[in-house]
């Protein structure tokens, strides 16, 4: 499938939930569940790793707790670090936050945080995961901002982005996922406006988003997997 553009992904949704009559909470867990078994795959030496998802408010921190419940699900330490208060979380996103509270899933609302606290947060509990090393494996997956994100990341997203950004550089055992695109990147047209997370691994559903293509977004989207959200075969063949 070519690359699509913010408006052709967001028909794609609209028109599987319209037409179709697929339900929003149907097709987030398609896409957390296809999204989780990549993110598994990237497990150093076949072992769990500690995984902290970063999530916003929107329908990407949806995916984000659907992704974190099928991670744990696979012997992954998983933890959720919010960079919006639970109170701005609506429709599936908020489904999905419910569930993945009543899960036993640990949840810290970080949207008043500083730098410090966010680099404490996502280190926080991974020299367990290597016997007490320091170096323990981590990933880390950008759940913050969806393709519909424009302009620069402010308040506690832009916080949460520069905070990825110190962890993956601080260390090589750190990897960053991003998904659907990495968030401060624009899906048009592959330019970062401000803060921008830098993923070695970009999971994006349907099809390559078209700002990919662009030689500046080359810095930030890392190797791509495409993963479907259930959409039928007959709706996607219009985008080919």
């Amino acid at each position: 499938m070519r690359s699509l553009s913010r408006n052709e992904v967001r028909s794609i949704d609209r028109r599987a939930i319209d037409e179709f009559g697929m339900a929003g909470v149907v097709l987030m867990e398609n896409a957390g569940r296809n999204a989780a078994a990549v993110i598994d795959s990237l497990r150093p030496g076949g072992f769990g790793a500690a995984v902290r998802i970063v999530c916003g408010k929107g329908n990407n921190a949806g995916d984000g707790f659907v992704i974190a419940r099928h991670l744990e699900l696979l012997g992954h330490d998983v933890r959720i670090l919010l960079a919006a208060s639970p109170q701005e979380l609506t429709g599936d996103a908020a489904v999905n936050h419910r569930i993945a509270e009543r899960s036993g899933i640990p949840i810290a609302d970080l949207s008043a945080a500083d730098s410090s606290r966010w680099k404490d947060a996502l280190a926080e509990g991974t020299a367990s995961m290597a016997g007490g090393a320091a170096d323990a494996a981590l990933i880390l997956v950008d759940a913050l901002l969806g393709t519909g994100a424009q302009g620069p990341p402010r308040g506690p997203i832009a916080t949460a982005i520069a905070a990825i950004n110190d962890s993956r550089a601080a260390s090589p055992r750190t990897r960053v996922v991003a998904i659907d695109l990495p968030s401060g990147l624009d899906c048009d047209t592959g330019a970062a406006a401000g803060e921008c997370v830098r993923a070695d691994v970009t999971v994006t559903f349907v099809a390559r988003k078209r700002g990919f293509d662009a030689k500046a977004a080359k810095a930030f989207i890392g190797t791509v997997h495409v993963v479907g959200i259930g959409a039928p075969r007959k709706l996607l063949a219009e985008f080919e």
